[in-house]
Order: C-alpha cells, then structure tokens, then sequence
C-alpha cells in the first residue's frame, strides 16, 4: 500500500484529523532537523490512535509515535509509512484531602501543566516546568532536572499495545531507571497518566519555578535548536564536564555544534543536517573515549532513515 492509499483510507474514517502527506519533520522537533514523514498524523482521541493502529497493523504499514519532538533526531531521508503525533491533552484535577490526584492526556505539554498547578496551588512539578515537551514523553524517558524525575510523582500509566489492548500499571511497573522506562523497550503508546502531587503554597511554589528557569536560561542554550541534553550522565561522571575539558565546546560539523554554553548540548546553528549531528556524536564519543577512557551514551533518540 502506497502512500497515497494510506493517506484516502486514513482522511476517509479520520477527516476531522489533522493528515499530511510528506510532511517535514523539521517542522516537528526541536532541533529543526528532519527528512519528510509519508504521513504525518496528529492524534487527539483514543479511538483515533486504536483506529490508526489496526489500519497499520493489517496493512503492514510501519508507524511510528512521537510526543512533541523534543528529544528527537530525524534522518534527512525521514521516516516511511505512518508518524503519529500524540495529542491527546484531557486534564483533569481531583483534589483528595491529603494530596491531589492529576489525570492527564499524554499529549499534554509540560509547561502549560507546571502553569495550571501553581494556579491550583499543587506543588511537586516545578522541577518539570522548563522540561520542553509532553507528559507522555517526560514518562517515556524518565524525565528530570534539580534532584528529581517524573517516577517520585507518577502513580500509574496506562498504555496501548500492539493489539490495541489498554491496560493501566503501577509505577513500579513502569521500571523507571536514570532516563529510561519500560516503555523504550517495548512497541507501548502511552496514552493516560496519573499523577500523585501534595499542595503547596502559591507563592513558594512560583517561585521556585522561576529558580529553575533562570538556572536554565544561564547555563543552557535555549536561543538555538537543541533536542536537550545530548547524552547521558555516567554513573561516576558528569558528561558534560569531560566533553568540556577535551576542548569540545564549539566543536563543529556543518550546522551542527557542541554548544559553547554547555557541553552536553549539540545544537544547530543553521542548515545542520541529521547527517551532521550523528557525525558530531560520533566524534565526540571518540575522543571522549580517546582522553578520558569512558564510553558516552545518547540520551537523544534517532529515529529514521
């Protein structure tokens, strides 16, 4: 099935969606890098996602999910068959006496949430208010910053597999680990998540928020495209730091640059390609490895062809 058969069947039962053919990935992540998706899909309803998903599965189409694009690098060549953005943004707060529980889509974008709880006066996600991109993502890769991650404030997650069959875990289920979950490892769509956050008092809670953002706009470059936090942070190490002292800031490959503002950052200072990134990975794992003898690992995800 070509892509123009895909795109009719799709737009035939999802014509309120939004559905483009040879969509530009550019458009769709933080780096501003990225071949065209055949089609580019954005879901905002759990019926559109198991429809989605049963038309791949018996088409044998290949499809792949995506949050808001934030953590993500696409190939120049884009990526085949079906993208499908996760939308759906359904919030909504039950406050219990001791604490409030917070049911969310896992299309809901991290910073409009940080907004809606301070004005709710319930505490616990300032340190996710800067964090770019959707709760389902934050999850998916265990999200954190200032000493905490999304698994200190995620009660359950509900999921959709392969057959469309949803189920709802705990989190010790979702075996949240430095950066990673459960959900990387498996074909998962995060579609629901609940989290437990205590009140707090507005002004404090503001505030810290604020801390955190000022923190962030000195130490990282968020005036250029970046996908955030290039690599991990090793278990006796702090990446950055020894991609600092090789001399890597400002290191540079076409478009692509190991930011001069901190070195675990690889940004994109116009025109990079995929190709450009992936090079300037490359070499600097290499030389990390050559002067410092530790291996680097990606946080960024790379998806494509």
């Amino acid at each position: 099935m070509d892509k123009e058969q895909v795109y009719r069947l799709l737009t035939k039962e999802l014509g309120n969606q939004q559905i483009k053919k040879d969509e530009p990935m550019c458009k769709h992540t933080s780096l501003k890098i990225g071949g065209n998706a055949d089609i580019f899909i954005v879901i905002k309803e759990e019926q559109a996602l198991k429809y989605i998903m049963q038309v791949a599965k018996q088409h044998h189409i290949s499809t792949t999910f995506i949050g808001n694009g934030t953590n993500l690098l696409v190939k120049d060549n884009g990526i085949r068959g079906i993208v499908a953005q996760i939308g759906i943004e359904q919030i909504q707060i039950e406050k219990q006496e001791q604490n409030a529980k917070v049911i969310l889509g896992a299309g809901v974008k991290n910073a409009i949430l940080a907004q809606m709880l301070l004005k709710e006066e319930i505490a616990g996600f300032e340190f996710a208010a800067g964090i770019p991109g959707t709760i389902g993502g934050a999850i998916y890769m265990n999200a954190g910053a200032y000493g905490s991650q999304m698994q200190d404030i995620v009660k359950e997650v509900t999921y959709m597999d392969e057959n469309t069959t949803q189920y709802t875990i705990s989190n010790e289920a979702c075996k949240f680990d430095y950066r990673t979950s459960m959900f990387q490892n498996n074909h998962f769509i995060i579609t629901k998540v609940v989290l437990e956050l205590p009140y707090g008092n507005k002004d404090q809670i503001k505030q810290k928020m604020e801390e955190n953002k000022i923190a962030r706009m000195e130490k990282q470059p968020y005036q250029m495209p970046s996908a955030g936090s290039s690599f991990k942070r090793g278990k006796d190490f702090i990446t950055a730091k020894l991609i600092d002292e090789c001399g890597l800031k400002g290191y540079q490959i076409g478009g692509a640059q190991v930011s001069t503002k901190h070195a675990g950052f690889i940004v994109n200072t116009g025109g990079a390609t995929a190709k450009d990134v992936i090079e300037l990975i490359k070499q600097v794992q290499k030389m990390v490895l050559e002067k410092c003898e530790k291996q680097i690992e990606l946080e960024i995800k790379i998806i494509g062809e």
